[in-house]
């Protein structure tokens, strides 16, 4: 079952067209970045954040559903970039935390507040990491 084709093309330019104006530049030069990077990785919305490729994954109540490779989501205080990637038991993420440059990184999860926070180069390493080895532990 894939939940991401249905008007996905609305739902991304809903959801872009909805991101306050200080991020609005940030998010769809990330949007298209992803895209170019990796892309296989094909765009939908996503659980209110926009996702790029899926994979099969059983969440949290036991069901099995399809999950984002790549995430992002404008959040309150920050921008996200959901990396749902691991490589020999690390999170493709923090494998690479110390060269993205001025971030928090979660398990599987980049934080910043302006996109030149953010080194692209390695982002780009991590992103295309992550198209070929989705999923979670």
């Amino acid at each position: 079952m894939n939940m991401f084709k249905e008007s996905k093309e609305n739902d991304i330019d809903s959801y872009i067209a909805a991101v306050p104006a200080d991020r609005k530049d940030a998010i769809v030069f990330l949007h298209n970045f992803i895209q170019e990077v990796a892309p296989k990785l094909e765009p939908h919305f996503a659980s209110n954040m926009l996702g790029y490729g899926s994979f099969p994954y059983k969440n949290y109540k036991k069901e099995d559903i399809e999950w984002p490779t790549i995430a992002l989501a404008n959040q309150k205080q920050y921008i996200s970039i959901y990396v749902c990637s691991v490589d020999d038991g690390q999170y493709i993420a923090e494998k690479y935390k110390n060269d993205l440059g001025k971030v928090s990184v979660g398990k599987s999860c980049i934080r910043f507040k302006k996109l030149e926070d953010l080194n692209l180069t390695t982002l780009k390493k991590v992103i295309k990491e992550a198209a070929k080895k989705p999923g979670l532990v």
